[in-house]
């Protein structure tokens, strides 16, 4: 059961990121043979005052 993350900042639309989870699904399926009933990708949103590059925030850029 394959298990994809993927962390990003919040701020995306819904629909952007619910067709990212499908594309992803699928390279999956494609390049594992993984059946997709078998694969979960989980989407971690980050607010953008809880990353930074170095010393800045994200907020801050």
């Amino acid at each position: 059961m394959p298990i994809i993350q993927i962390t990003m900042l919040e701020g995306r639309e819904q629909e952007t990121i619910e067709q990212c989870i499908r594309d992803v699904a699928h390279t999956v399926h494609n390049s594992l043979g993984a059946p997709l009933s078998s694969i979960r990708v989980i989407v971690n949103e980050v607010p953008k005052n809880h990353f930074a590059v170095g010393d800045k925030l994200k907020s801050e850029m």
